[in-house]
């Protein structure tokens, strides 16, 4: 059976990664030039070749140690995304205010932690679900809580030990790892010397939960 594997690649090696954010769009032109354009992704996907991020022998033995004990595409893990791993720009520090939650309405005590993107009348909304653990911290109209609140490190939700009162803002600032896995099933090493080796071709892919 599949399960997800708490465990994060080697962020060192991530962090030479070669980034891409995907869409899925349909673009139909028409006779008069005219295009219809259909989004068939709701949310964007992350993928990321880790190739390039093998410098040396203990690199490649680092990633086929992670690859098998992950057996191979089978088990999901955390990812480190160096372009886009915290609730404000990467070389930011985070704030308890980085990201709006959502409103009290004195009796929900569960809310999403979630990042938005570009502007607010067009902002994409992507839901947080690993955290990571000790980074998150929550405000409520403006005010940071010092406790009241418990983490959720698999599904990103706060659960207040209180609702909100009406008409309160709650935010959170974070940190957070993106659940991913291979997507392949087999490496292909490229020996070049005793000390060096690589593997461009390494690909891992997010997963949506």
């Amino acid at each position: 059976m599949t399960a997800f594997h708490d465990v994060r690649f080697p962020p060192a090696i991530a962090r030479r990664a070669l980034s891409h954010v995907e869409r899925r769009t349909d673009v139909v032109t028409l006779a008069s030039g005219h295009e219809q354009r259909n989004a068939r992704w709701r949310f964007a996907r992350r993928r990321w070749q880790v190739g390039y991020g093998l410098k040396t022998m203990d690199d490649l033995h680092a990633v086929i140690t992670f690859f098998e004990a992950r057996r191979g595409r089978l088990h999901a893990f955390r990812f480190r995304d160096w372009v886009d791993w915290k609730s404000c720009p990467p070389l930011r520090e985070s704030t308890p205010t980085d990201q709006e939650l959502g409103t009290g309405d004195g009796v929900t005590t569960t809310f999403q932690l979630v990042k938005h993107y570009g502007d607010a009348a067009n902002a994409e909304v992507r839901r947080i679900t690993r955290p990571v653990p000790g980074t998150v911290r929550v405000a409520i109209d403006g005010a940071e809580l010092t406790g009241g609140f418990t983490v959720d490190h698999a599904t990103g939700v706060i659960s207040f030990d209180t609702a909100p009162a009406a008409g309160a803002l709650i935010t959170a600032g974070f940190e957070f790892d993106v659940p991913a896995r291979f997507d392949a099933d087999d490496l292909r090493l490229d020996l070049e010397s005793y000390r060096h080796g690589q593997a461009p071709d390494i690909e891992i892919v997010e997963v949506k939960e």
